[in-house]
């Protein structure tokens, strides 16, 4: 046994020092994928008997069950929950804020696929606790978190540079999806176009057996049997029906952007009120459960994941009217959550109301010409995924999700038909989606792309030319800028000094340090534009190097 554990640190300290090789790496993408994937497993088995616990019910049933409960239940549970995940996020967050897709996303393009743990571990019981106590948002979000931070200990420990931290972090996204929902070809696709934001061949093969390791996890939970059922009766006229699917993707465009504007605003009158009233962040989730348990009591189809809501509306369980109700209040709802920092994601959330929409709609598109009209139903399915897709900023992913979630392939060009146009549309009324919107919102630009971002990622100690160096800016001349306020930090980026290049024309920044009771700044040297230069192609010709390798 000694020998055993001698040769895994040697094996270990190798990786360190020089990283895995392919065969190594692969072995520790199965193994991210297998450890994501009883992550996700347990997230969404603790969620259930935690609403068993406090319902009677878990998601399948929890609707139903949730109207037979005393109001006063129904109204406390929320408000209980959300006092425990105000105090959970002040105590081990700095910004009472939980994370989510959004924040895999920043690591994966400015921290070398790494997130945080110790917020991430916070947001994960945060959000198992919403989830379980009448929160009205998805699992998703905080899963693929929790599968981060499982990748980030694993990055940290074999000293993964940027691309293979990136690698890893795709791998446990991929698995956490796949086995939260089912879907290894959608997970894997989900990790590429969402988190990575590239299709470079040297992700795809870890990223798809940490998916598929991740799928049998929940296979062997869960069995082989698909998220929702569908009836099997009704069908698509395809030709004759694809322009109301055309139009239905409109629609869904437009109300995934009123989901998503919902819950922006949400968040901004919640930081308003709080800083108008003083109120400790604390006691914002509670607050807000306060909300939701007073909008539960005539509407309990908001609590949870909405899993018994989208299959009603899927199976056409639910007429025109309560459909559109419901996804109105769905919205209020998850706005309400997310905007009272409660916690959970949004892909659930678009899949509950982007169902009902597509339900409303197809009851309409039916009864106006139902000679030449299929089922409704296919209606919902579609604008389930319209919404979703847009939402996520993932057309491709999604659709291949509600395929999986389904098992129904023969509706799949209504489905991508709906789907395109969504996202076309809500991408040009919104930063590409709801977690580059949220990153817009924070200052993080990933929205535009590479170009937008890689200079905030590099450090100016890191590029800049000591006093030492052989070709040093003077130093009088340094002296003499930093008194006219001509400098820049050493923890300050590329970004910062590449501004001041074009506002000043200077060939060259001094760099200075500040120590706590000194009255003069440290002189470290200074950073030549021709240099900053440099450094911002060399980055953007990594990046495209690595997207295309």
């Amino acid at each position: 046994m000694s020998a055993v554990r001698a040769e895994l640190a040697r094996a270990l300290s190798v990786m360190r020092k020089r990283g895995p090789s392919q065969i190594q790496f692969w072995f520790i993408a199965l193994a991210i994928g297998i450890a994501a994937g009883v992550a996700a497993l347990a997230f969404r088995k603790g969620i259930s008997a935690l609403q068993t616990f406090l319902y009677g019910s878990d998601d399948l049933r929890l609707a139903s069950v949730a109207g037979e409960l005393p109001w006063w239940w129904v109204l406390s549970l929320p408000i209980l929950g959300g006092l425990i995940v105000g105090l959970i996020l002040d105590r081990f967050t700095p910004d009472g804020r939980v994370r989510a897709v959004a924040d895999v996303i920043e690591g994966a393009a400015l921290n070398a696929g790494r997130v945080e743990r110790r917020a991430g571990l916070a947001s994960a019981a945060a959000s198992l606790i919403t989830l379980s106590s009448g929160g009205s948002s998805g699992r998703e979000g905080p899963v693929v978190h929790l599968a981060a931070v499982i990748s980030t200990w694993v990055s940290n420990r074999i000293n993964a540079n940027g691309i293979t931290g990136r690698d890893l972090l795709g791998c446990a996204v991929a698995a956490a999806v796949s086995a939260s929902f089912n879907a290894p070809i959608a997970g894997a696709i989900f990790a590429l176009e969402v988190v990575l934001r590239h299709f470079a061949v040297h992700a795809f093969a870890p990223i798809a057996i940490a998916s598929v390791a991740g799928t049998v996890i929940n296979r062997l939970e869960f069995g082989g049997v698909t998220e929702f059922m569908l009836p099997a009766e009704g069908g698509l006229a395809f030709y004759a029906e694809l322009p109301a699917f055309l139009l239905l993707g409109l629609v869904s465009g437009l109300v995934a952007v009123a989901l998503m504007k919902s819950v922006i605003f949400a968040e901004d009158v919640g930081n308003s009120v709080q800083k108008a009233l003083g109120i400790p962040r604390y006691l914002r989730p509670m607050l807000a459960g306060a909300v939701l348990g007073a909008i539960a009591i005539p509407f309990p189809h908001i609590i949870g994941v909405g899993y018994e809501t989208t299959s009603a509306a899927l199976t056409g369980q639910i007429g025109l009217g309560a459909a559109v109700l419901y996804a109105v209040v769905k919205v209020v709802a998850v706005a309400v959550t997310m905007g009272g920092r409660m916690g959970g994601g949004m892909f659930s959330p678009a899949l509950v109301v982007g169902a009902l929409t597509g339900l409303a709609y197809g009851l309409i598109a039916t009864s106006v010409l139902p000679e030449v009209s299929g089922a409704e139903t296919i209606y919902a399915l579609a604008g389930m995924g319209a919404v979703a897709a847009a939402v996520l900023g993932a057309p491709i992913s999604t659709t291949l999700i509600v395929f999986e979630l389904t098992g129904d392939w023969e509706t799949g060009l209504a489905v991508m038909t709906a789907v395109s146009l969504s996202t076309a549309l809500a991408s040009r009324l919104v930063d590409r989606s709801f977690f580059l919107t949220q990153l817009e919102r924070r200052g993080v630009h990933l929205a535009a792309g590479p170009q937008a971002y890689l200079a905030d990622t590099i450090r100016l100690s890191a590029i800049l030319r000591g006093m030492d160096h052989r070709r040093a800016a003077p130093q009088a001349l340094c002296r003499e800028m930093i008194g006219e306020g001509t400098m820049l930090g050493e923890n300050q980026t590329l970004e910062t000094a590449l501004r001041t290049f074009e506002a000043t024309g200077a060939d060259f920044i001094p760099i200075i340090r500040k120590s706590p009771g000194e009255d003069e700044p440290e002189l470290l040297g200074a950073v030549f534009q021709t240099d900053a230069l440099r450094a911002y192609a060399k980055a953007l010709a990594d990046t495209a190097a690595e997207e295309h390798s």
